[in-house]
């Protein structure tokens, strides 16, 4: 490439029509600055300020407590409604701006109610190879079949237990190895609120 050929400018692609854009976007000026919530306007559950509160306390900046503070106010709330980001952006002293763009960069966070109850099934490389999108369905399946309603059943790239692949989390309970015919029994353990797959379990013996 000649040196002229290597300053001219690159050429700039429009987005395509109705494409949602925003993040290449310059800041709008005319827009009201984001604030932090008014403390005397916010009330804040007692139990989930001292969470967030100690929490802080393990950390030299405060922004870092935000992926367990967000969690906190989700395990209270079900989600992170702006009710829930507004009570954390209150207590850290943050934006919720601030906050929902965590909330919207990590999956484990809920921008939205999606059920009590929630299963991932692992679909990533050592779970993929043995099968696990057919556990996965079969979970799906069973559950319409048996009309379990509140939960959230999906698909997940990764849960960190490859040597019990294929594996799902049932409510933060990492159950496997699985089999589609295990899918019945996850849910019904579900609806009527036992342990699911009891002896399966990182937590059994």
């Amino acid at each position: 490439m000649s040196e002229a050929e290597s300053e001219r400018p690159l050429p700039v692609r429009a987005a395509p029509a109705g494409a949602v854009t925003g993040w290449d976007q310059a800041v709008d000026l005319t827009k009201d600055p984001a604030l932090i919530p008014d403390a005397a306007e916010i009330s804040v559950p007692p139990e989930l300020r001292s969470e967030i509160e100690i929490t802080m306390a393990r950390y030299p900046e405060r922004h870092s407590a935000a992926l367990p503070a967000l969690t906190a106010a989700q395990r209270l709330h079900g989600w992170c409604s702006p009710e829930a980001i507004d009570q954390v952006a209150c207590v850290m002293g943050v934006t919720p701006a601030y906050l929902t763009s965590v909330v919207t960069f990590y999956d484990m966070l809920k921008g939205q109610p999606v059920g009590t109850n929630s299963v991932y099934v692992c679909t990533s490389v050592a779970c993929c190879v043995r099968d696990a999108k057919a556990v996965h369905d079969a979970i799906a399946a069973a559950a319409e079949e048996a009309g379990l309603e509140d939960t959230e059943i999906r698909e997940f790239e990764c849960l960190g237990a490859c040597d019990m692949a294929p594996v799902c989390s049932v409510n933060g309970r990492f159950v496997g190895p699985l089999e589609t015919s295990d899918a019945p029994e996850i849910v019904a353990a579900i609806k009527e609120g036992r342990t699911v797959l009891p002896g399966r379990s990182l937590e059994d013996a």
